[in-house]
Parts: C-alpha cells; sequence; structure tokens
C-alpha cells in the first residue's frame, strides 16, 4: 500500500469511528455494533 493511500484511510476510519462514537447506544444496535466494538468493526476486523 501506499503512503498517501495509508493516511488516507487512517483519516477515513478517524472519521468514521467518532461518527460512531457520536451515536447513541440505541442507533449503534440496530446497525448491529456495539460501543466497544467500534473500531474494530470500522477496521474490518469484526
Amino acid at each position: 500500500m501506499k503512503l498517501h493511500e495509508t493516511v488516507r484511510n487512517y483519516f477515513r476510519n478517524r472519521r468514521a469511528v467518532a461518527e460512531l462514537s457520536a451515536l447513541d447506544d440505541r442507533s449503534l444496535s440496530d446497525i448491529g455494533v456495539s460501543r466497544s466494538h467500534i473500531r474494530s468493526a470500522v477496521e474490518g476486523r469484526r
């Protein structure tokens, strides 16, 4: 992976984690993600 792709993915994932973290627990439950698994879901480890 090229450096610019790595940097772009880092910031994209960081933004996604922030947006998901702003949701309430019910909204997260509706999409099948628990608060403790947000980062894993964003990084594709779930």
